[in-house]
């Protein structure tokens, strides 16, 4: 259905893909493996229109391929869920207007269109992932996971011949994740021909007919069933995962760090309070459905949201920040679950760069009197780019530019460039290769090891609070 043959793309000096070949057959599920920066997105912009490779040749369904848009793309038969889902909504608008942007945008559609039309329409789009909330609302009032689902449902509202999915279950409970698996399902019965990207291996071992790995921009592997996951990631990654965790003594909790008592984070709920014990140098873990508040408790620590009721302390003192740069101020950092909406600068802004996105919540301490000095500036993002091994061409690289993988440590890097009293991290490992993930984790252990209280959160997979290290590596590899 789908065939790339010898496709090669260049970003300036860096080779993003090198002669790489792929073919999806109709009604198969082809799983794409790749450390983070390995040319995974790069394969997926040119199959989708995004942009053109350099060289080489596409088909589907047995004629030449080569869209100039993602919209003709999709008029052609192939629809793409992207990483990236700040690209492909309208915050402002409603559930059921983003349903129909691809409606909106075709000149067969009348030029007006009555809002019950609307709705009817959009609810037939968002029943293909089950997706079951207010077409009405805003998009900006709902979880990430919400705006997923529609970026989702709009993939597959037209019924295409190919459908490509980059991380479509990164910001998805177990539950949703399932859903979505039960509607692909009946795609890939009707023909369909998809193509997985995920670093989650249930989703691949869920779906996956054969796995195909790309390394440094060239096809390494191409593996047929029955499939060996742990093979695959040592051939995608270059090396051998650890096979043991790396056992830590249990803090004290007389080390104080961060206490909280009859915690309530939002109002007229008459259900139990949040009472927990951080203390320095502990990991401590929560897990919960999605929806259930762990995202909300992480922006009240970190003195985004109000207090409803309840005390705070933080090494003996009273602590309830009025604002997230009074946290940032008292050490308290967050990497917050969508890094694009609360981590990232737009590629039009001056600090969208790695060295600045890095010092722009320091400039002040950093740089005196208002002065930035440029070559402090680069020696942090060098030490940071070697620390949690970003890979990119240098600081000035844009962080747009770079994989989601790289994007999500240069945000966990800025939160390591001081040193942390309490590190807040929402879903940190969303959309990050093996390799990286173990990186993460070992950045964090140091962290902690330095004596910081490390708040992490998952949905899924979560332990009690007081078991260190083993919360850290309780990922889906």
């Amino acid at each position: 259905m789908l065939v790339a043959r010898s496709v090669s793309k260049r970003f300036g000096p860096t080779v993003a893909l090198d002669r790489f070949d792929l073919s999806i057959a109709a009604g198969e599920v082809v799983a794409l493996m790749g450390a983070n920066g390995a040319g995974k997105s790069t394969i997926v912009k040119i199959l989708s229109g995004v942009y053109p490779g350099d060289s080489g040749s596409l088909e589907l369904d047995g004629k030449p391929y080569a869209p100039a848009s993602p919209q003709e793309a999709k008029a052609l038969g192939v629809a793409t869920m992207h990483q990236s889902i700040a690209d492909t909504v309208v915050p402002a608008l409603s559930v059921a207007d983003n349903l129909l942007l691809d409606r909106f945008n075709n000149a067969a559609t009348p030029w007006f269109v009555g809002p019950t039309a609307r709705l009817e329409e959009a609810r037939s789009i968002a029943a293909h992932v089950g997706l079951d909330v207010d077409l009405r609302a805003p998009l900006y009032t709902l979880s990430l996971a919400t705006r997923q689902l529609v970026t989702l449902a709009r993939a597959l509202a037209d019924k295409p011949a190919v459908l490509i999915l980059d991380e479509p279950t990164a910001s998805l409970s177990s539950a949703e994740a399932e859903r979505l698996f039960t509607a692909l399902d009946a795609l890939r019965k009707r023909g369909v021909a998809m193509l997985l990207v995920s670093h989650r291996l249930s989703d691949l071992r869920r779906m996956a007919d054969r796995v195909v790995i790309v390394r440094d921009g060239r096809l390494v592997a191409n593996l047929k069933p029955p499939l060996d996951f742990d093979g695959a990631i040592e051939t995608m990654i270059g090396r051998a995962l650890p096979k043991t965790r790396e056992r830590r003594t249990v803090p004290s909790t007389a080390n104080q760090g961060l206490q909280v008592r009859g915690l309530k984070l939002f109002p007229g709920t008459d259900g139990p309070s949040i009472d927990f014990d951080a203390a320095r140098g502990e990991i401590v873990a929560f897990a919960g459905p999605v929806g259930g508040g762990k995202s909300r408790l992480a922006r009240t620590l970190f003195g985004i949201e109000p207090v409803v009721a309840g005390t705070m302390t933080l090494d003996g003192k009273p602590w309830q920040p009025s604002s997230a740069g009074g946290a940032i101020r008292s050490g308290v950092f967050l990497v917050g679950e969508d890094r694009w909406h609360t981590s990232l600068f737009p590629d039009s802004v001056p600090f969208a760069s790695i060295e600045g996105t890095l010092s722009f919540p320091f400039l002040s301490r950093w740089f005196k009197a208002g002065w930035i000095n440029r070559s402090r500036e680069r020696r942090q993002a060098e030490s940071a780019i070697k620390r949690f091994s970003i890979r990119c061409n240098g600081p000035e690289d844009r962080v747009v530019n770079l994989s989601g993988g790289n994007q999500q440590k240069v945000v966990l890097a800025r939160s390591h460039a001081e040193p942390a009293r309490v590190l807040l991290l929402d879903e940190p490992f969303q959309g990050v290769d093996a390799g990286a993930r173990a990186d993460i984790g070992r950045v964090a252990r140091e962290c902690s090891g330095a004596g910081d209280a490390g708040i992490r959160q998952r949905h899924r997979g979560g332990v009690r609070s007081g078991r260190p290290c083993a919360a850290l590596r309780s990922f889906d590899y």
